[in-house]
């Protein structure tokens, strides 16, 4: 079967969206490429952020292929599928730019993991995939209907089966990103201590996180974690590194201490970046992490008080100023280091103030604390409102726009709602 993979050139005008806007590897759709091919299948993957096409140029290419199959995604990519744009306005333009070209029309992303229904109606697509798309593709292309974890339409009925699904993802083999992919990804994400000196990459060296933060948005995708086989990860780094890559950011929900990879990172000569709990790294691993070669940390803190880190449900052993000396330590081993705070009801103003100045004073970025979004799919989200239904990103825009005067830098417009989104789209 011949199936296109397809990320649409992402805009995001008036989007609520908080994620990095810049062009990034679509591993999701790599992963499923190497599973498709491995298992005789034709696929090829199209995206048009990465390489800068217009929504016509890239229907054109994916029409040429004449797929048999065409999957896309409703987020840039995974890395983002926890705090994707809530609005689906991107996919529809895709799906009206493709017209009746295309073959039968599979949605993936954080939208059909959550709100399967409202998504399908919304993009007019065949077939959906709940959380992890890898291995139900290949079953979908295997020419295997109702499978667990999607849903479907036949005829004015949409039906779902299952609940979101996970894929093995331990022994994924090498992803082996070509030269012309790699040249074009001139983005360092999350890199700040100097300017890009070559290609930058992702790179997956687990999934999921085994903590429940409340406001994480990770339940019906990309939960349980999952370490990576050593082998075939150095192998996709070294395939990288060949390619001239000169930093790596780890997509890792949690890049948790790993002594064995980084021992083997440790004289490749590549820089990296990492998200992960300072609170998890003990000092002679933090050492380590420098050595290694990472660059760059963004370690949530979230609350400067044991209450708001309980309230969120983050299982912090630490306290508020044990955090502090093991930011200022991995400061001392990491050029860039970044401790993100979240608006909180019980953290007194100046104490966040005292704090962030402390932190800035030892080359400690500290953000100044934003409120939370409550995405669908969070137990924020539950808390509020309970479990999600049709209209739930709808309900968390509002909730938002109506709760929040002030946005954060990234977005310069004031977001719209997401109506107003769609209905331009279709307009």
């Amino acid at each position: 079967m011949r199936i296109a993979l397809v990320n649409p050139p992402w805009s995001f005008e008036h989007s609520i969206y908080f994620g990095c806007r810049e062009p990034h590897l679509p591993l999701e759709y790599g992963s499923a490429k190497v599973l498709l091919e491995r298992d005789g299948h034709e696929a090829e993957i199209f995206d048009g952020h990465l390489f800068g096409l217009s929504m016509t140029q890239l229907a054109a290419s994916v029409r040429a292929f004449e797929p048999e199959m065409t999957v896309i995604t409703t987020a840039p990519s995974y890395l983002f599928w926890r705090c994707a744009p809530p609005e689906l306005r991107v996919p529809q333009q895709l799906l009206e730019a493709l017209e009746d070209g295309g073959g039968l029309k599979v949605a993936v992303g954080p939208h059909m993991s959550t709100t399967p229904r409202a998504t399908m109606q919304k993009l007019g697509v065949d077939i959906g995939v709940l959380g992890e798309c890898e291995e139900a593709l290949v079953q979908i292309a295997n020419g295997e209907r109702a499978v667990a974890g999607t849903a479907e339409r036949r005829g004015d009925e949409i039906r779902v089966h299952g609940t979101p699904r996970a894929t093995e993802f331990v022994n994924l083999p090498p992803l082996p990103w070509g030269g012309e992919w790699i040249a074009r990804h001139h983005h360092h994400h999350h890199r700040f201590e100097t300017p890009a000196d070559g290609p930058g990459a992702e790179v997956e060296a687990s999934r999921g996180c085994p903590y429940h933060c409340t406001f994480c948005a990770k339940e019906n995708f990309r939960d349980g974690y999952r370490r990576r086989d050593l082998t075939n990860l150095l192998a996709e780094i070294d395939g990288h590194i060949a390619n001239r890559v000169t930093y790596i950011y780890f997509i890792d929900e949690i890049f948790l201490p790993n002594r064995p990879l980084l021992e083997a990172l440790v004289g490749r000569g590549v820089k990296f970046g990492v998200q992960t709990r300072i609170d998890l790294w003990k000092p002679d691993m933090i050492r380590l992490l420098g050595q290694a070669g990472c660059v760059s940390i963004e370690a949530g803190v979230e609350s400067l008080t044991r209450e708001g880190r309980d309230t969120l449900e983050k299982l912090c052993r630490l306290s508020t100023d044990e955090l502090a000396d093991r930011l200022i330590l991995a400061r001392e081993n990491v050029p860039f280091v970044q401790a993100n705070l979240i608006e909180m009801p019980g953290d007194d103003e100046d104490m966040v103030d005292r704090w962030r100045e402390n932190l800035r004073a030892h080359g400690v970025w500290a953000n100044d604390p934003v409120p939370l979004f409550p995405y669908p799919g969070s137990p924020d989200y539950r808390k509020l409102w309970g479990m999600p239904d049709d209209n739930a990103w709808e309900r968390a825009v509002d909730y938002y726009l109506d709760r929040y005067g002030e946005f954060n830098d990234i977005q310069e417009e004031r977001p719209h709602r997401l109506d107003q989104l769609e209905r331009a789209c279709a307009a």
